[in-house]
């Protein structure tokens, strides 16, 4: 095995190992500390999901082998930057999620906003039917004035910009 086959193995286990911390830490919090997730915080959770899976398949299988050791680290680059791309798409997310809990603006209507009194009995039933138990714009949780959000845009954008520099060396 070459440097960069070694490199790249090397990087997709530190991405790996960084989605386990991440999702551990998110379960965690939900089914130990009690700490029931809204919808944004839900949508947070898939990108991690996304990098961890690809992070394990090009941690065990590692590009073709057959199709030479050139094409092998090409395949295992690409997935270094599809890797990345979904840890950045988890920061804007998770980003997006920290100014709707600092009200910096809106959040979806479904999990934030303002409580209206129904208008008829109808109205009411309807809301009743809809209700969401946990705001997205309230914080449930914070260390040092930084919520879950916060802390996750960090480790996404971290976690980003190192599968985006490991997919882009050579």
């Amino acid at each position: 095995m070459s440097t960069n086959i070694n490199r790249t193995s090397f990087a997709s286990l530190l991405l790996l190992l960084s989605a386990v911390v991440a999702l551990g830490s998110a379960y965690g919090s939900q089914y130990l500390g009690d700490l029931q997730p809204c919808k944004l915080c839900l949508y947070q959770r898939w990108p991690w999901w996304i990098a961890g899976g690809m992070a394990g398949l090009v941690f065990l299988f590692g590009g073709p082998r057959g199709a030479g050791r050139q094409t092998g680290e090409t395949v295992r680059r690409h997935a270094l930057i599809l890797i990345a791309m979904a840890l950045l798409a988890g920061c804007a997310i998770a980003t997006y999620h920290t100014g709707v809990e600092q009200h910096w603006w809106e959040g979806p209507a479904t999990c934030s906003g303002g409580f209206t009194l129904p208008k008829t009995l109808e109205e009411l039933h309807t809301n009743v039917q809809r209700a969401v138990t946990v705001r997205c714009d309230e914080i449930p949780w914070s260390l040092w004035g930084i919520s879950m959000a916060g802390y996750n845009a960090v480790a996404s954008a971290v976690a980003g910009l190192f599968a985006l520099n490991a997919g882009l060396r050579n």
